[in-house]
């Protein structure tokens, strides 16, 4: 059995999603809106110290709604959750979204989760005074939505930093010759650092495709001193304190064309948590707010040994959600 990356090598190679990205150049800072085409099965996992989420409680196994309408990244720390309401906005006034009765005189609720990633403290303008830029810019990112999207200073990730180094939107996809397909996005503005120590070598190297972030390969004899964290937003190998901690988060999401339940959708959030080990040194500090989303388009089922099937979604999306991390920060940097 083989895997490859799709046509796109995005996220979007998942049938049934589109992805738009917004950003205000002045404010260095943006929304990146992710779009089933139908409603989707959704869930979440958070492992960062400091984390901003909207709609994520919803998204429980035993909660009463089992399906998204749409899915925001949003820079701008807390200012940034309203990008969600210009999304909700729009989506409610195209009459989608969930009802319980449907009704025609009564609104229907999107649901749209959110999660946000500091970036209050780089080069923008952030002077909005009591107007913020986000409804606007989740407005404008779901109007963008499409199977082809920008990668690096782009979107959620235009403000970012990964580490000391640019930051920003990355993706990566693959896809099976058994027909499963796995997509991973991330908006990558970790306070760990990409590379590893003294080099321009991704730590996500070993789950490189074709090149996708430049092929560099450790040195030879490359010997790890456990307390450097290299270009880190602080190092204690250098005796390095954080400087406005709080400018980080990696947000991800991944997603599959595989059928899933809430609870078998959360149980391959989890698994992806670790494609940000496999990427980002050190990851799920205090000050990261570090959160992966899963998705499920449903295009197939695969009944056959589920436990098994779950398994491997699980590996994949960690190994894609690696890669789109690498993808991001190396996009950004060029």
């Amino acid at each position: 059995m083989t895997a490859r990356p799709g046509p796109f090598n995005l996220i979007t190679d998942v049938g049934g999603l589109k992805v738009g990205s917004a950003h205000d150049a002045g404010a260095m800072t943006g929304v990146t809106v992710i779009r089933p085409d139908a409603r989707s099965v959704a869930a979440v996992a958070v492992a960062g110290g400091g984390p901003g989420t909207r709609e994520t409680d919803a998204l429980a196994p035993d909660t009463l709604v089992d399906a998204i309408d749409a899915l925001v990244f949003s820079g701008g720390s807390v200012y940034g959750l309203a990008a969600a309401d210009g999304v909700v906005a729009a989506l409610g006034a195209a009459g989608q979204g969930f009802a319980l009765v449907p009704n025609s005189a009564v609104p229907r609720s999107p649901v749209v989760p959110a999660a946000i990633l500091y970036d209050l403290a780089n080069a923008g303008n952030k002077a909005w005074g009591e107007a913020p830029p986000y409804r606007a810019l989740g407005m404008a990112a779901l109007k963008n939505v499409s199977p082809q999207f920008a990668l690096g200073r782009a979107g959620a990730g235009y403000g970012a930093r990964a580490g000391t180094a640019p930051g920003g939107l990355g993706s990566a996809s693959i896809a099976t010759d058994d027909g499963i397909v796995v997509g991973a996005l991330a908006a990558v503005n970790a306070f760990g650092a990409v590379t590893m120590p003294g080099t321009d070598v991704y730590w996500a190297w070993p789950y490189e495709q074709i090149h996708e972030f430049g092929g560099k390969r450790p040195p030879a004899g490359f010997t790890l001193d456990l307390d450097d964290w290299g270009a880190a937003k602080a190092n204690p190998a250098t005796h390095g304190q954080p400087v406005a901690g709080r400018t980080n988060t990696t947000l991800a999401c991944v997603a599959t064309n595989v059928a899933l339940t809430p609870a078998e959708a959360q149980r391959v959030a989890k698994m992806a948590m670790s494609g940000m080990s496999r990427a980002i040194r050190p990851v799920f500090a205090p000050f990261d707010g570090d959160v992966v989303f899963c998705l499920s388009t449903a295009q197939i089922d695969r009944p056959d040994q589920r436990p098994f099937t779950i398994a491997r979604l699980g590996e994949l999306a960690a190994s894609c959600l690696a890669r789109a991390i690498a993808r991001g920060a190396h996009e950004a940097a060029r």
